[in-house]
């Protein structure tokens, strides 16, 4: 199975920048949106349709042109969960979860702490989703959050580790993450390539994407019964339709 994560930064947008026909080579099973930034009636699903995902799910804000998050699936799912059933979070259009008989793929949509009101917010969000997957996976052992968590965990993760009074780089983000992990999720990415410095974020400032100064904010988080099903995890750098790039994940369930 492969699952692909991207924060496309306004899924119309994304779309004028030929992002169906990266779609159609990219050719994922499942594509996990943050950002989608509209209404599912705003948008042409019927493109979705012919490049061979007729599974679509929208799950957007109720503030128009604002976060938003979708998963497009070639095989139909089990179940679809739109939300978390939070309603501090779900108002957003933060979190859907498509269920399958070998796991269950949430995309999800952690906020930023652009100011002191976002991020007392973000880190409130950050305290019910971790109760939220705790339970989630009593039920569900075998899940993947796939998103943008708008955190670097690790120093390796940002172009420049001095910045740790920024938000995304916090020490109390990083604690976080980092307890998300040992909560019972595997980084994919860092499980398979522990000395690589990649990002999937730049800033559109200051030239930040030439110059590589970036930050790894995207992850395919792995709950820890399906270890030894990831085959590889990798960064699309190159992709250019938004200020992020897709990262990749890639399951072996033989």
């Amino acid at each position: 199975m492969k699952i692909i994560s991207y924060n496309v930064n306004g899924i119309r947008a994304a779309l004028k920048k030929g992002f169906i026909d990266w779609l159609k080579v990219a050719e994922p099973d499942v594509i996990c949106i943050q950002e989608t930034k509209a209404q599912k009636d705003q948008v042409d699903t019927d493109a979705f349709t012919k490049a061979g995902y007729p599974y679509q799910y929208w799950y957007s804000a109720q503030k128009k042109g604002y976060s938003g998050v979708a998963i497009f699936c070639k095989k139909e799912p089990n179940h679809v969960e739109y939300g978390t059933g939070i309603e501090t979070m779900d108002f957003e259009g933060r979190n859907v979860r498509v269920d399958y008989d070998e796991c269950s793929i949430m995309s999800m949509y952690l906020p930023s702490g652009t100011n002191l009101d976002r991020l007392e917010f973000k880190l409130n969000y950050m305290d019910e989703i971790q109760e939220y997957m705790n339970e989630l996976r009593k039920k569900i052992p075998n899940v993947i959050v796939c998103g943008d968590y708008n955190i670097c965990h690790e120093e390796i993760d940002i172009h420049n580790p001095k910045m740790k009074g920024v938000s995304g780089f916090l020490p109390e983000e990083r604690e976080w993450i980092g307890k998300f992990i040992d909560s019972g999720f595997i980084d994919s990415y860092r499980f398979k390539n522990p000395d690589k410095q990649e990002y999937s974020w730049w800033s559109y400032r200051a030239n930040a994407r030439a110059n590589n100064k970036g930050w790894r904010l995207d992850y395919a988080m792995v709950s820890e019964p399906l270890k030894n099903m990831i085959d590889t995890a990798y960064i699309l750098t190159q992709v250019k339709h938004s200020d992020h790039c897709p990262i990749v994940l890639e399951l072996n369930f033989n």
